[in-house]
């Protein structure tokens, strides 16, 4: 996986990118999954780890690399990061493990880097 910093610069650089060249329909998409994702009934927090779940089940790396850094930036602690991912793991099975591996790993570096 990319470092964070990495990943966070190419990411806003594509997402530039698609919306130069997109239409009504990609820029409602966009904001739909944006919108999601903001504090309602569930907290942002836990929106974040739901994401991570799926992410990892679906093997989405930047998909995976996304909700870490979102889930950091929501003081979600180590624990409670280690517990959704075991969750994947249990929905995805042993396909989830490389995945798991990585986002381990990208974890870490979130720590050290941000």
């Amino acid at each position: 996986m990319k470092k964070p910093e990495e990943f966070k610069r190419e990411r806003n650089y594509l997402n530039e990118l698609v919306l130069k060249y997109s239409n009504l329909n990609t820029k409602r998409f966009y904001n739909l999954d944006n919108s999601v994702y903001k504090e309602g009934a569930i907290p942002v927090k836990y929106k974040e780890l739901m994401g991570l779940v799926g992410s990892m089940v679906l093997r989405c790396d930047e998909c995976i690399m996304y909700h870490l850094m979102r889930c950091f930036e929501e003081n979600v602690n180590d624990d409670e990061v280690i517990e959704a991912m075991n969750i994947s793991l249990i929905i995805g099975g042993s396909i989830v493990i490389p995945h798991h591996r990585k986002a381990v790993e990208f974890w870490e570096n979130l720590k050290k880097e941000l």
